[in-house]
């Protein structure tokens, strides 16, 4: 049996990064979490970090902005794991110059975890944060370190817990907007999903310098599809109203942040089709599911199932 890579994950207590810990202590490599001294005393991280201690995951005190701190992590680990959050993007430049001094990783994975980054028409103020990720690709490249990239598309809390309803906790029962013609395919996964397929890549040759697009068909569907879908599983019709493109584009551009993000994210969803407008080309990458057929992962209709 092959011996598992030692990786490290940056920005682990953070939202998706948590899940990327947790799958790669449950797939058995040694794990390590960088954490700043400052969140052992957060009283929400820390307890991410106690769940980490109590799963065997190996706590690296250091920081992102503290060079030597962040080489001295790097140097324990053959992958590592970058999963910081969006005012963080930029400063992953930070972490290319670590590795390229430490000298030992096999494999990087950038902080993406949306849509791909080179496959996309989202507008402002989504397109300067995908422009910032495919800076960082392209840095990447340029210093020849070896890489994967997840693209996991729309995570399933947002997108999944409110059917995409802005304010929502949970889906509605009575009314409901659909975006645009709600006919263009978008992709919702769930996180612990999302970490588990990380993982398997982490030592697949077949992911060295490729892209992970995780894009499970059970997970592929329309905005109509999963009203109707929420309306079978509860036994009621919902009524609709549709928003037109131009509706919408006028919205993202007055609303303000985080609205405005999020409709812009659900405008390359629902309404251009990002995720799945594209072929999934062997010399850009491979579909995670079909990589990875043990994995079960949850499907659209299982998540929309617990709010029932």
């Amino acid at each position: 049996m092959a011996e598992k890579s030692k990786v490290l994950v940056i920005g682990g207590t953070g939202y998706i990064g948590k899940f990327i810990v947790d799958a790669s202590a449950k797939e058995g490599h040694p794990t390590f979490a960088l954490v700043r001294e400052t969140s052992l005393s957060d009283p929400v991280k820390g307890k991410i970090i106690d769940d980490f201690k109590n799963s065997g995951v190996q706590l690296l005190t250091g920081d992102l902005y503290d060079h030597e701190s962040l080489v001295k992590a790097i140097q324990q680990a053959d992958v590592v794991i970058s999963a910081v959050g969006l005012t963080q993007l930029a400063d992953q430049v930070k972490i290319i110059a670590a590795i390229k001094e430490a000298g030992n990783v096999k494999r990087f994975f950038p902080s993406e975890f949306g849509m791909d980054v080179d496959l996309h028409n989202v507008v402002e103020p989504a397109k300067s944060l995908m422009e910032i990720k495919a800076q960082i690709r392209r840095a990447v490249e340029a210093e020849g370190i070896p890489y994967t990239y997840v693209a996991s598309n729309s995570f399933a809390v947002y997108f999944l817990q409110s059917l995409s309803q802005p304010g929502l906790t949970s889906p509605p029962r009575d009314k409901v907007v659909i975006l645009g013609t709600g006919n263009p395919k978008a992709v919702i996964n769930h996180e612990h999903d999302i970490g588990t397929y990380t993982i398997k890549a982490v030592n697949d040759q077949r992911a060295l310098n490729k892209t992970l697009f995780i894009r499970p068909p059970k997970n592929t569907c329309s905005f109509n599809e999963l009203v109707v879908l929420w309306e079978k599983l509860i036994g009621k019709t919902l009524e609709k109203t549709y928003v037109t493109e131009e509706q919408l584009l006028k919205q993202i551009q007055e609303g303000p942040r985080p609205l405005s993000l999020f409709l812009a994210i659900c405008h390359g969803n629902f309404v251009n089709g990002d995720c799945t407008n594209f072929e999934i080309e062997p010399s850009l990458g491979f579909e995670a599911s079909e990589l990875y057929p043990e994995v079960k992962y949850t499907t659209v209709e299982e998540g929309l199932s617990r709010f029932v």
